[in-house]
């Protein structure tokens, strides 16, 4: 069963789901810091060429199962029009300010 993304714990991770989920992508940026890095299944990634090849082109979407560590860590299953539907995990990194500057995922 899915958590509604409006009850997730974290405010950064909460606006980060809804962004993806919104095809937002200047309100997804804006959640990031300028320096802001991801990796995905281990790997250090291009930030910038990742998200728009696994979110905003593809059409991604996460319907999250679980949460963890205050909401930082999330269980979610993802999907694209590129790979289709995955469980993935993710682990979020967040400022005192409330961005994030680095999100991991991978398949869990």
């Amino acid at each position: 069963m899915a958590i509604q993304t409006s009850k997730l714990s974290d405010p950064a991770v909460r606006a980060f789901v809804t962004a993806v989920n919104a095809h937002d992508r200047d309100g997804f940026l804006h959640l990031l810091t300028p320096d802001a890095t991801m990796a995905d299944d281990g790997a250090d990634r291009d930030l910038a060429e990742w998200i728009d090849n696994e979110i905003f082109s593809s059409h991604g979407h996460m319907d999250v199962a679980a949460e963890s560590d205050g909401g930082r860590a999330l269980i979610a299953q993802y999907r694209n029009d590129t790979w289709g539907e995955m469980r993935t995990a993710w682990r979020f990194t967040v400022t005192p300010d409330g961005h994030i500057s680095r999100f991991e995922t991978g398949q869990a």
